[in-house]
C-alpha cells in the first residue's frame, strides 16, 4: 500500500507561526508550519532557527503566545 506524502505532510505553505511583540505592534516574528502549529525546523535558515528558538524562549516577556494564522493565498 502506497502512502499519500502530502496528507501525511500537509502543505506548510498555507499556514505561519506568529509571535506577534507586546510591545511594540509591528514587530513579529513569523514562521511556515502546519494547520497545528508545528514548525519543521530542518526547514529553517540558521538565522531563522535562531530567531524561531529565541521567540519561544521570551513568550511571555518580550512575545505574545504564538497563533497558527492562515496565509492568505496568492492568485
Amino acid at each position: 500500500m502506497k502512502t499519500d506524502l502530502r496528507l501525511q505532510f500537509p502543505d506548510r505553505r498555507h499556514y505561519e507561526l506568529r509571535f506577534q511583540s507586546l510591545f511594540d505592534t509591528g514587530r513579529a516574528y513569523a514562521f511556515e508550519c502546519d494547520a497545528t502549529g508545528c514548525v519543521n525546523l530542518d526547514t529553517l535558515s540558521d538565522r531563522a532557527k535562531l530567531n524561531y528558538l529565541y521567540a519561544r524562549s521570551v513568550i511571555g516577556r518580550e512575545f505574545s503566545v504564538p497563533q497558527v494564522k492562515r496565509r492568505p493565498q496568492a492568485h
